[in-house]
């Protein structure tokens, strides 16, 4: 079975709607492109990486045409790999509606979207899901996901959509490593889902934290 990887960019109030650019979600949202002036070569790699070994994109309507109008058109400079590898991978949409597939490797999901996703993990190895927050909560709702790729930029918008704006259940997260900080700010956090739900304690009691018995 594969993993599924939700990959976000979001700021400090986790707001992570149109990040690249004032075109992708223009309608009454006035922050559009915000992580352009805090991108840096650092993040840049740290999202190549994220997206090494990617064999499929399952994508939102929204974020699905936003891709398919840019990205088979950018060959060669500095987003050339990640415009080989988008281009070349299957791409899953999730929408009601009637996208436009021209996309090479393009594909409708069905009305079943759990279903349809649990599918998919099992034809692949390595889907990332990329923007697409309404997809997101479904995912979130489902814990239809293995890790999640978060870069928390250093600036609050105080408006926009949420990574968690109302669909997710309690559920528990690992950290796989590290934060890593840009020099720019931003501070990538990676997290795998886990077992059970998140457990409650009393910060009163005595040993609270405790390390263990020596």
């Amino acid at each position: 079975m594969g993993l599924i990887h939700l990959e976000l960019f979001a700021t400090l109030d986790l707001v992570a709607q149109a990040p690249g650019g004032p075109d992708e979600d223009p309608a009454g949202f006035p922050f559009g492109g915000w992580q352009a002036p805090l991108f840096d070569e650092v993040a840049g790699a740290q999202v190549d990486a994220a997206y090494a070994g990617t064999d499929a994109l399952l994508l939102g309507r929204r974020t699905y045409d936003i891709f398919a109008s840019y990205w088979p058109h950018q060959k060669g400079g500095e987003d050339g790999d990640i415009a080989d590898l988008f281009n070349s991978v299957p791409k899953y949409v999730a929408s009601r509606g009637r996208p436009d597939l021209s996309w090479a490797g393009s594909t409708q999901l069905g009305p079943d979207l759990p279903r349809a996703v649990r599918e998919i993990r099992d034809r692949h190895e390595n889907i990332k899901v990329v923007g697409s927050l309404d997809l997101v909560q479904t995912l979130l709702h489902e814990k239809l996901f293995d890790r999640i790729d978060l870069w928390l930029h250093p600036i609050v918008l105080g408006v926009g959509k949420k990574v968690f704006d109302g669909g997710e259940v309690p559920t528990n997260v690992t950290l796989l490593g590290p934060p890593e900080a840009t020099p720019k700010g931003a501070v990538h956090l990676r997290y795998a889902l886990a077992d059970g739900t998140p457990a409650t304690g009393d910060m009163s009691a005595p040993d609270r934290g405790a390390v263990g018995d020596a």
